[in-house]
């Protein structure tokens, strides 16, 4: 049987209601708008598969306020290249 592929987070995560809440969030922007805006992420992985991973790893407050950091640094004069989430 093969397995289908995705570009996010696919470790078991503790499902509480805050991080379904956010990663369906994430899930809805990448279904919808991502498209639109285009891929214009310097960074690996994306900013929204680093926003998913962060909130299912580490709750929707702490793992929000990782990915608004790092959504931050990805404007003009941020960083890029491989930058990974924080255990």
């Amino acid at each position: 049987m093969t397995r289908r592929y995705s570009r996010n987070w696919q470790r078991p995560w503790r499902k509480t209601p805050g991080r379904v809440l956010g990663v369906s969030f994430v899930r809805l922007y990448q279904l919808t708008l991502s498209g639109f805006i285009g891929n214009t992420c310097r960074h690996l992985p994306t900013c929204s598969e680093y926003a998913y991973e962060a909130i299912a790893r580490h709750g929707l407050l702490r793992g929000g306020w990782l990915s608004l950091r790092r959504v931050a640094r990805c404007g003009p004069g941020g960083t890029s290249g491989i930058d990974r989430v924080p255990e």
